[in-house]
């Protein structure tokens, strides 16, 4: 029997329902789940099962002239992480002066190319194989690269000197800022190129377009130690 609502003017002083009590009630019935059964396990997809245009792809890394001796030493130092664990296949191109990378057979990770290429580059700018290294070892390290005049339009002595502050006598001031922020820094003339993670190469970047405005390395420090100190705090 369905229910019955008052209506009028009795409505405002009280409602009224009527419930059928030969009504049956209403069951359920929610299918039972195996919460043991473990979840598919796959096996990595090789980068040549993928695609034919990602098994196919490659990365040439032009190397400065002043670069060339120092790959031909470490050359093996760079083989063998890129052939061995990374699994790509290189070579070095003598007409172009260039390393070429590209995805081998056994590659499994879409990212080991972009990875090694940037192992090759960050050689190639002057950082040292244990400090390039370590960008196939972490997925947050990155590169990057500015000049002088980018923060600041100098010339001639005023040049050397902004160069000067940034690397300190005895580079001290390049240890210090590299120390403080966690990061490792190429002077190359009036380019500086940084290596380490997004926010620690922006405290790096910070330190060092300082020192091109003219702020004495003593601020510079205490600027790093009280960033510093604030990070630590809130990590």
């Amino acid at each position: 029997m369905p229910a019955i609502r008052r209506t009028g003017p009795q409505a405002q002083d009280a409602d009224m329902t009527v419930v059928d009590s030969d009504a049956q009630p209403v069951t359920t019935t929610v299918a039972s789940v195996d919460l043991s059964a473990q979840k598919p396990k796959f096996a990595p997809i090789k980068v040549s099962e993928a695609s034919s245009k990602t098994a196919k792809e490659s990365r040439m890394i032009p190397i400065p002239p002043h670069r060339l001796t120092p790959l031909k030493n470490e050359w093996m130092n760079i083989y063998t992480p890129l052939v061995e664990h990374m699994k790509l296949q290189i070579r070095m191109v003598l007409r172009t002066r260039s390393v070429e990378l590209r995805n081998g057979p056994e590659t499994t990770h879409e990212t080991s190319l972009q990875k090694g290429a940037d192992f090759v580059r960050a050689f190639a700018m002057g950082f040292a194989i244990e400090d390039a290294i370590a960008l196939l070892r972490m997925d947050d390290l990155y590169l990057e690269t500015f000049e002088v005049k980018d923060v600041k339009t100098l010339h001639g002595d005023n040049l050397s000197r902004a160069i000067g502050r940034i690397a300190g006598k005895d580079g001290k001031t390049k240890f210090a800022i590299e120390n403080t922020s966690r990061t490792r820094i190429v002077v190359a003339d009036s380019k500086i190129h940084i290596l380490g993670t997004f926010q620690n190469i922006r405290m790096a970047r910070r330190a060092i377009s300082h020192l091109i405005m003219g702020s004495s390395p003593g601020k510079v420090y205490a600027r790093l130690r009280n960033v510093s100190a604030r990070l630590q705090e809130r990590y």
